[in-house]
């Protein structure tokens, strides 16, 4: 099959950080950095950013680091690529004391793409160029709520029109808050004021669950059944909440139990009502009907799905693919019609520590993302093949052994936590680390 515009070759050669050799550039050409692969920097080498290899590219702090976040679908239109773009996040900190933490949405808007290099003119055109700077410099609101614990996980989801995100805590508890008021801050200065003079301190969560007896990292809510929740605890326990008329939720207190380790992440079929997998540092991956008690419903099992801890699952939307990521750096992608086997399909290594975050590209179906402990965030497609000129190989052989389905290897950001693909803007990823929010597009997707 054929490789995409600007897939392997470009993106071999555009890697977003290359060698800076410092002083004299015309001493050297820049040169391709390969994390793992080749020789390390040397004294007076760092890595600058290639800024032709991203269509947009921009960070965002908001003091106290943030381990999870999630994207907020908004009503500003699907499939939109136009810039500037507007994009909405809930997220929550991990403060150093738990009084200090919040749960906070964000708008960030007049996020415009990479400037191409500015051209040599005259005082006039350097004049507009200022203007122009200022016209295009990109803007945030924040919304905050004091949230007493630091927050493990985040996820967003629509009942019908009201917004709501899970919080999962330190404290124990999952909790479930209304975000339709802060959405509404945010857009508007004034109400935005009000907000944070009146309402701020009185928010509070409208749902409370602290059967976990224990803090845990996993949540997903269906995107099925409107309401309908998972939560995943480090007792190894799974509890199901279900919506109930009054806008409450009935959470069994019988757990799905099967897992022997903490459960460390959780994702529902985009096909099946009832289907669900989950993931531990057990090292299994496990298949889950709901339709069965809690104590038989794991249908499949495969038990060393990596080499120790299972950190995170995705699950297609596009294909019958699940994906996972490991302590041992490892991306794996099972194919849930051979999953009994306990073979992936496919197995990929480029992350040097333990992988945080997995998310398949909404839109298509063989893309996905990574980040790791490594400091990288890895973009893939399974259906690229390598097609290497004569001679590149040579001139380059680091290139040679790099697995031929990876695009793109982003760096910069440090302690790299979470990832997702915005749902509404195609190829535009966004991630959290404790450097701060990056959001960004890569020629290769």
């Amino acid at each position: 099959m054929a490789a995409r515009k600007g897939s392997r070759r470009t993106c071999e050669t555009g890697e977003p950080m290359e060698a800076d050799f410092g002083g004299d550039r015309s001493k050297g050409p820049s040169q391709v950095y390969l994390p793992g692969r080749g020789p390390p920097l040397r004294e007076g080498e760092e890595l600058v950013m290639d800024e032709e290899a991203y269509v947009l590219y921009h960070r965002a702090q908001t003091g106290a680091p943030c381990l999870s976040f999630d994207i907020v679908r908004d009503h500003l239109g699907d499939n939109r690529t136009e810039l500037p773009l507007s994009l909405y996040l809930c997220a929550g900190t991990q403060a150093e004391s738990a009084q200090s933490n919040r749960l906070m949405v964000l708008q960030m808007h007049n996020l415009h793409g990479t400037k191409p290099p500015a051209s040599e003119g005259s005082d006039e055109e350097e004049e507009e160029d200022e203007e122009d700077e200022e016209e295009r410099k990109p803007q945030l609101e924040l919304a905050m709520v004091p949230h007493y614990g630091g927050i493990n996980r985040v996820r967003v989801s629509w009942l019908g029109e009201e917004p709501v995100a899970g919080v999962w805590s330190e404290k124990g508890q999952v909790e479930v808050f209304a975000l339709r008021r802060l959405l509404q801050a945010v857009d508007d200065p004034q109400a935005l004021a009000t907000f944070l003079r009146e309402e701020q301190a009185r928010v509070k969560p409208i749902f409370t669950f602290a059967g976990h007896m224990g803090e845990g990292f996993a949540l997903d809510w269906s995107p099925r059944v409107p309401g309908r929740l998972l939560t995943g605890d480090c007792q190894k326990n799974i509890h199901l909440w279900t919506p109930t008329d009054g806008g409450s939720w009935h959470v069994d207190q019988r757990p799905f139990m099967g897992h022997t380790r903490s459960v460390e992440d959780l994702q529902w079929s985009p096909n099946e009502d009832t289907v669900f997998a989950s993931c531990s540092a057990d090292a299994s991956i496990r298949i889950w009907d709901i339709r069965a008690v809690p104590s038989k419903a794991c249908m499949l099992t495969t038990t060393t799905a990596h080499e120790g801890d299972v950190n995170v699952i995705s699950w297609s939307r596009r294909e019958p693919f699940l994906l996972s990521g490991g302590d041992d750096g490892a991306l794996k992608v099972w194919d849930l019609r051979q999953f009994k086997s306990g073979s992936p399909v496919a197995t990929f290594k480029q992350h040097m520590a333990p992988v945080t975050s997995v998310e398949w590209h909404p839109q298509d179906g063989g893309v996905f993302a990574a980040s790791g402990a490594d400091n990288q965030i890895t973009q893939w497609d399974l259906a690229v093949e390598r097609d290497l000129e004569a001679g590149e190989a040579e001139t380059d052989p680091g290139l040679a052994d790099l697995p031929q389905q990876l695009l793109f290897v982003h760096q910069g950001e440090t302690d790299l936590k979470e990832l997702h693909w915005h749902p509404q803007c195609p190829g535009v990823l966004v991630s959290t680390a404790l450097s701060g929010f990056t959001i960004f597009r890569t020629i290769s997707v």
